[in-house]
């Protein structure tokens, strides 16, 4: 990628547009089959920010896709979400094989005054990358494909009073399947879901060093998510399926484990030891940690003598 240029799409219908497609029937959502697009451009490579999500099912499609860091090679059925102001990456080839699929646009206009414009935020894999997307059986294929239809149906027949609700309550089902889906996938793929536990344990041993943490303080989620090249949410999702805690509670958990060590089996104090586990205040440290023992630091040591 050499300074391509980044197209902004703030709506569905400057996105058909670009995709070579005829205009939307409906401004805020638009369920588009992948056969029909064709990128209305001469440039090897296309960059966009968007301004609504997509969610899209993908089969056989040309070339490389990316967002964030990570790029992937769609040659295979799968389910990828991007979520308004993500920068995607699109390399533009003559594919070999027609591609097939669905990609649904919808618009955050469309969901004001619904329960989705709320709860939407909570679904994680709107911030995964790419090579993390979630990898569907034939028959997941088809309930997604299905819900999908039901959309396009649904806004294709005449627009009413009901149209909007129906439409989001069939988002709403798609959502809860993808989480559903995606459950399913992080123990299917349990080795290396667990060869990424390890990563993360050594990880974490090397920021708890002491020099790291007196140099760099203690480490946030970000920071390990990158240290395992993965993206932050989609270490979260993982973590809570496969140990029920958060990235910030694997963290939490190493720095207890030290703290315990150093209070165990050496006569530092409790502001040394907040020192060389990264806090710069040794309230803050004497803090969390009652909050996870209920026992202070000092109480904590008297215990073992």
């Amino acid at each position: 990628m050499k300074n391509e240029p980044i197209h902004t799409f703030n709506s569905i219908s400057e996105f058909h547009k670009m995709s070579g497609l005829p205009k939307p029937e409906h401004p805020l959502v638009s369920l588009v089959d992948y056969g029909l697009v064709d990128y209305q451009t001469h440039e090897k490579e296309i960059s966009w920010v968007q301004n609504f999500y997509s969610i899209g099912l993908k089969r056989n499609i040309g070339g490389k896709f990316r967002y964030g860091q990570q790029s992937y090679d769609f040659d295979e059925g799968l389910l990828s979400f991007v979520a308004p102001g993500q920068l995607v990456h699109l390399a533009v080839v003559k594919p070999e094989v027609k591609p097939t699929g669905w990609l649904l646009l919808f618009h955050p206009d469309f969901l004001w005054n619904t329960s989705l414009a709320k709860t939407i935020k909570q679904y994680d894999f709107f911030g995964y990358a790419v090579n993390e997307a979630l990898f569907m059986s034939e028959r997941e294929e088809a309930i997604i494909t299905e819900l999908m239809q039901n959309i396009g149906r649904e806004y294709h027949s005449n627009i009413d009073k009901f149209s909007q609700k129906i439409i989001i309550a069939q988002i709403e089902l798609l959502l809860s399947y993808s989480e559903r889906f995606y459950g399913r996938q992080f123990i299917t793929r349990e080795k290396s879901s667990h060869q990424l536990l390890e990563r993360l344990e050594k990880v974490l041993e090397d920021c708890f060093k002491h020099d790291n943490l007196i140099e760099k303080g203690l480490p946030t989620a970000q920071y390990i998510a990158e240290a395992l090249h993965v993206s932050p949410n989609y270490l979260g999702s993982l973590l809570k399926a496969l140990t029920g805690q958060t990235t910030q509670g694997h963290i939490h958990n190493k720095l207890l484990e030290k703290a315990k060590e150093r209070l165990s089996t050496t006569s530092l104090s409790v502001s040394e030891i907040a020192y060389q586990l990264g806090f710069e205040h040794p309230q803050s440290f004497s803090k969390l940690f009652k909050a996870k023992t209920n026992l202070s630091p000092l109480e904590f040591r008297q215990s073992f003598n």
